[in-house]
């Protein structure tokens, strides 16, 4: 994908107009000056910008994931949100659910890195993303809810922590939430990478709001 360019007398109009051939304020533009002409005593100076938009964001995405199932003969379509934290989730429908997914979802999380890096090298910033194949992260969030609710209740009962198995940042984020206001026990993510582990534990006097 090449980033659009366009070229005025100062840096304000060049932002002008590519505001108005986007379709959105200079505010939602990123931009990176890529040439500028002072001209003789001022006249003919001209500045050039690169510019792209949170459209051109879900365009890549949209494009990119689209190539990956050409490429490796998959079929699917994609729709995508970004929320106000500007946090992109993306749903994948596809017939080949089993093999986007993997076992206990290892290919699909591979499949988000390897987006989410795509996306992040292409715009030169860390996009944020997630995404899910056939609702198949919204199950997997209500099991891992349910259990992490089983392990705290025997947690507080043993007054002896426990420990998760190793899972990505999204899942330890539900864990974290389901938990938050249960009386008596806390929550702490350890370890580095694809080992990071969610630790359950007893925290007498913890009150919940």
């Amino acid at each position: 994908m090449e980033f659009s360019r366009f070229t005025g007398k100062t840096l304000e109009e060049a932002l002008q107009a590519a505001a108005a051939d986007k379709e959105c304020s200079v505010e939602e533009l990123a931009y990176t000056v890529t040439e500028e002409k002072a001209g003789f005593l001022g006249i003919g100076r001209t500045v050039e910008v690169e510019v792209w938009c949170e459209k051109d964001v879900r365009t890549f995405i949209r494009d990119y994931i689209q190539t990956y199932f050409e490429n490796a003969g998959l079929d699917g379509t994609t729709e995508i949100e970004q929320d106000k934290d500007g946090f992109y989730r993306i749903t994948v429908d596809t017939a080949n659910n089993a093999i986007l997914i993997g076992r206990a979802g290892k290919s699909l999380q591979a499949f988000n890195r390897l987006v989410k890096s795509a996306v992040s090298a292409q715009f030169r910033k860390r996009i944020r993303l997630l995404i899910d194949v056939n609702g198949y992260k919204q199950d997997r969030y209500e099991k891992l809810t349910r259990m992490a609710i089983r392990q705290a209740r025997d947690v507080r009962r043993t007054k002896v922590d426990a420990v998760l198995d190793p899972m990505p940042a999204d899942e330890r984020k539900v864990i974290h939430n389901a938990l938050a206001d249960m009386k008596d026990i806390s929550t702490k993510s350890e370890g580095e990478g694809a080992a990071r582990r969610l630790h359950i534990l007893y925290t007498p006097g913890k009150e919940t709001e």
